[in-house]
């Protein structure tokens, strides 16, 4: 009898351990770069790779994302663009503001109507967690770390630099195995229609 209870209050305290040990492995609080400046932010970026997400299932490359900083009220514009199956490009408008003035790299994007811009369930956080010293690429996450882009000023970027971003996402808790390759391809650009 009094081996069983020995084994009972065991088995409760490695049941224990191994709950709390669970809870030792939830990904930190998602950090950002200290500091952006949206001047140097703004302009063309080629999306290099992105976790699947449901509003870029059309798309299956050439995606780019213009950032315009709009003067006078810290608001930015901006402009998706991504190549369909049947040849066509879709963009997509949306409008962006910065959440934290303190670093400028908590925005939220919004694609819904200005006349729901009220709503708080139309801002979705954009948050820059990795950024090239010449702005060069970036990295944009969320605290939920369910959406991930990495972005370049260029088409191509370089597998030395992709693995350096891989093992920084992953140190702040994304899966980058779930990551999905850009393909771009200027040509197909050129020779693509803009469907509105």
């Amino acid at each position: 009898m009094k081996f069983l209870i020995v084994f009972v209050g065991l088995t409760f305290v490695a049941v224990l351990a191994a709950a709390a040990s669970g809870q030792d492995k939830k990904p930190a609080e998602l950090t950002t770069v200290p500091s952006v400046d949206l001047n140097k932010y703004s302009g063309v970026w080629y999306e290099i790779a992105k976790f699947p997400n449901k509003f870029q299932k059309d798309c299956v490359g050439n995606t780019t994302a213009t950032y315009t900083l709009k003067k006078g009220d810290g608001k930015l514009e901006v402009l998706n663009k991504c190549l369909q199956d049947d040849g066509r490009i879709k963009d997509a408008t949306a409008a962006g503001k910065i959440a934290d003035k303190t670093t400028n790299a908590k925005l939220k994007v919004r694609f819904a109507p200005g006349f729901l811009s009220f709503l708080g369930a139309v801002w979705a956080d954009y948050w820059i967690i990795d950024l090239g010293e010449n702005y060069d690429y970036a990295v944009i996450g969320e605290p939920k770390r369910e959406y991930l882009w990495i972005l370049s000023r260029k088409p191509e970027m370089s597998d030395a630099k992709y693995q350096q971003i891989l093992r920084r996402v992953e140190q702040k808790g994304y899966n980058p195995a779930k990551l999905v390759k850009t393909p771009q391809n200027k040509e197909a650009i050129r020779g693509a229609t803009i469907e509105n």
